[in-house]
């Protein structure tokens, strides 16, 4: 940062670390002991998809990778959604396999193109959690949806208390933006 950027009051990006993303197994066990939300084996990774053969080599070299234990859609906002699906028990795995898709992206250059990366939660009494990584803050934060496109929001709160500690959470509340529809969760 330049002293200008200081000058103007800008600051430097912050930079992704993928590797937060091998942190969420251990969270998992402290967000099911704490909560009782237990990991349903279903992950997936958010990009916007980029024109050209690079790119759609690359993601169906990913695919590829991941056989069929992954599937494509596309949201309203013009996303891109992988999900992957593993035993629930598996969750090391599955973040392993999120990880390789964000890393394959970002080491092709299309790491701009990354939007985030969830892995989903429920439990017996029927809630739903997704504990989200932002790819550009390199920070997680909790969705609980409810029907009606609402939100639980004392459970994304006590979630946060749960996992402070764990994982490198989002401090901007503002910046827990829903996820509605996506897939796995």
């Amino acid at each position: 940062m330049g002293w200008l950027d200081a000058l103007l009051g800008r600051s430097k990006p912050v930079e992704p670390d993928l590797d937060a993303l091998f942190a969420l197994p251990s969270a998992a066990v402290t967000l099911q002991a704490a909560t009782g939300l237990a990991p349903t084996g279903l992950g997936s990774v958010a990009f916007r998809a980029a024109e050209g053969g690079a790119f759609a080599t690359l993601e169906r070299d990913v695919r590829a990778l991941l056989g069929e234990r992954v599937v494509r859609s596309d949201d309203a906002y013009g996303y891109t959604w992988l999900l992957v699906n593993r035993p629930p028990e598996a969750v090391a795995d599955l973040v392993t396999e999120l990880h390789a898709v964000n890393s394959s992206l970002e080491g092709a250059g299309f790491g701009a193109s990354l939007l985030c990366s969830l892995v989903s939660f429920a439990d017996p009494e029927g809630r739903r959690l997704a504990v989200v990584y932002l790819y550009k803050r390199g920070t997680f934060y909790p969705f609980a949806p409810l029907p009606g496109q609402k939100r639980d929001n004392a459970l994304e709160l006590q979630v946060r208390g749960v996992l402070d500690g764990e994982l490198p959470l989002e401090s901007d509340l503002g910046r827990w933006f829903p996820v509605w529809g996506a897939p796995g969760l």
